[in-house]
């Protein structure tokens, strides 16, 4: 079966406008032929169009939050008084000034992460991918650290801005001991990445309740309706078997998809909030398998894998390649070389500004991330205008009608 016939099909088994009235073969042709001009829309393809679209999107958005909060006085009121509190707490001194830096520090830490942790799971899919950019390596760094300093207690400052080994070492280092010290950051970002889990959750109930049902749930209702009428890829039957599966088992099957490393946990958010599971159901297990068992997984893996002598053999293994093997051993033994170097200069002291290649290629990798990132964004909001406009307009044909 083509594409151009599969996606009739699809489109004819929600053949229902946006008031409810069953859609005639012109409609049904022009809703497909929308979709197609939906899927189009992106930079690449059109730059201004999709430009255009995406402020007009944000401005609809900014309006409807902004209209939102103003109807919540008390709570906008309360909210104000709030900040207005902590504003003269911050600026007048006292002996509270101390505790008061502290806290600034820590708070700002942890919503550095949480904040990393969202990005990371918010726009179903299209999520930054900050434990590969940003986690991992402030974890293999501290593990690194850690086996060459054998100690945890790194001076702050520069830490966790800059690590360089304490006066006094130790003599044995730990797992246990690593994990430790990365687990506060560790379970920010879990937390985060089950904050941004929230968004379909609530899109899949708000829809439910209204009776209308956004793009992504029509899509799962197409295929769960179309399973038993055609052959499904791999990729359809797992995302089947989780629904199917949080579905039947609740807040186990909720727990257990967010304990492992999962894409398609959108899904699991979809199918929550499209059959009314409780909120603390769907977030509690989120929690729990996301911010403690799925970390603890994430943590043990990197630590263990960065550890010294794993990362020692490593290296030794790259010369084993065939051809390239001696030239690629190369700038990995000097970054290694380089990062213990810097790990036991003296506080205060100058380093000298060195850039390895791999330190260059990982910033290069990271803005091409960031840029597919906000590109990835710019076309999803194009493409909700879009849609936004063809069901104004299909609204307005059906009233007239």
């Amino acid at each position: 079966m083509s594409k151009e016939s599969t996606a009739r099909e699809r489109v004819k088994t929600d053949a229902t406008d946006v008031v409810g009235q069953p859609l005639s073969n012109g409609d049904l042709e022009q809703k497909l032929q929308n979709r197609r001009d939906r899927q189009q829309l992106v930079l690449w393809r059109s730059p201004l169009q999709t430009l255009c679209y995406f402020i007009l999107e944000l401005s609809v958005l900014l309006r409807d939050y902004g209209s939102r909060i103003i109807r919540h006085k008390r709570m906008l009121a309360a909210l104000s008084l709030f900040t207005f509190t902590l504003y003269l707490v911050y600026n007048i001194n006292g002996f509270h000034q101390s505790y008061v830096l502290s806290f600034r520090k820590q708070f700002i830490w942890c919503a550095y992460w949480v904040g990393l942790g969202i990005l990371s799971s918010v726009g179903l899919g299209t999520g930054l991918h900050t434990f590969v950019l940003y986690l991992g390596p402030h974890i293999a760094a501290v593990t690194l650290a850690a086996f060459e300093c054998m100690s945890v207690d790194f001076p702050e400052p520069p830490y966790p801005d800059d690590i360089i080994c304490p006066e006094i070492e130790g003599e044995t280092m730990s797992l246990w001991t690593i994990m430790g010290k990365v687990r506060l950051e560790a379970f920010m970002w879990g937390a985060g990445t089950a904050i941004g889990e929230l968004p379909p959750y609530f899109m899949a109930r708000t829809s439910r309740l209204s009776g209308q049902f956004d793009e992504e749930e029509q899509e799962l209702e197409e295929l769960l309706e179309g399973r038993e009428s055609r052959e499904l890829t791999i990729l359809e039957k797992v995302k089947i078997f989780v629904h199917d599966f949080i579905q039947r088992v609740g807040f186990m099957g909720i727990l257990l998809c967010a304990s492992v490393p999962n894409p398609l946990f959108d899904l699991a958010g979809i199918t929550c909030g499209h059959f009314l599971i409780p909120f603390w159901t769907f977030f509690g297990a989120t929690l729990i398998g996301k911010a403690i068992i799925k970390m603890h997984i994430q943590k043990l893996f990197i630590i263990f894998v960065f550890s010294e002598r794993h990362v020692e053999k490593v290296i030794r293994l790259i010369k084993m390649i065939p051809h390239f093997g001696p030239s690629l051993q190369v700038p990995f033994k000097e970054y290694l070389r380089k990062q213990k170097t810097k790990l036991h200069h003296v506080k205060g002291s100058s380093v000298p500004a060195e850039t390895s290649m791999l330190s260059w290629i990982f910033e290069k990798v990271v803005m091409l991330m960031v840029a597919y990132f906000v590109m990835s964004i710019i076309n999803s909001m194009a493409q909700s205008y879009h849609r936004r406009v063809n069901e104004n307009s299909q609204s307005k044909k059906s009233t007239k009608e």
